[in-house]
């Protein structure tokens, strides 16, 4: 996966970059529009960090004169937190706007979300696959009954591969997903029918802290 970061700040795009190569990505940076477009121009783009305050014009103009028309999937990572600025630059079309200072852990599981989103991908660990776009989970090609919740607790493990999934954020996320309140007990419970439903020992427990799958 190959990822274009437009940023002119050098001490913003030197660390952005690092951290994105541990995970494994490509990056090729640029600090400018007329780079930007002849990047654009010569090599294969898969997703897009873009800065709107650039030296040599604006970041909505360039996604909009230049990024849209490629469908490349692009995130706005900007210091104008302005609400206005942010629903523009949703509403022209942009997956995600992330104001400054930001996250880089946030930013890094957004553009993992983006990425698997939109290579419409099934993930295969072991003998277990699954169907990120149709949410079904099959064994040796036969279809897995897993619960909406179990569902959707897998499908958080799997969009975090090879990462620790905390028990809390398991927690909240239930919470989220069903208004109700819930506990440690709670998850125990969840991860073990998963388990006992897939079958396959794929879920790695991080004692205390939370459940991981690794990618092999």
């Amino acid at each position: 996966m190959q990822i274009l970061l437009v940023e002119d700040n050098v001490n913003i795009a030197k660390g952005l970059v690092y951290s994105l190569e541990q995970k494994e990505y490509k990056v090729i940076h640029t600090e400018s529009i007329i780079n930007t477009i002849e990047v654009l121009e010569n090599k294969k783009i898969d997703l897009i960090i873009l800065d709107i305050s650039l030296p040599d014009g604006n970041g909505f103009n360039l996604y909009e004169k230049e990024i849209k028309k490629k469908k490349i999937p692009t995130i706005f990572l900007t210091a104008r937190d302005d609400e206005d600025d942010i629903v523009k630059g949703l509403e022209i079309g942009a997956e995600d706007y992330i104001t400054k200072p930001f996250s880089t852990k946030e930013l890094i599981a957004r553009i993992n979300k983006i990425l698997l989103r939109g290579k419409n991908q099934k993930i295969t660990i072991k003998n277990i696959e699954f169907d990120m776009d149709k949410m079904e989970v099959y064994k040796d090609k036969k279809k897995i009954e897993l619960s909406n919740i179990e569902l959707k607790i897998l499908n958080l493990l799997f969009m975090n591969l090879n990462k620790v999934v905390t028990r809390d954020d398991i927690i909240d996320k239930i919470w989220e997903w069903t208004g109700n309140d819930v506990n440690n007990n709670t998850v125990t419970v969840y991860m073990k029918r998963i388990r006992e439903k897939l079958d396959e020992d794929i879920i790695i427990t991080i004692k205390g802290i939370g459940y991981r799958i690794d990618e092999k």
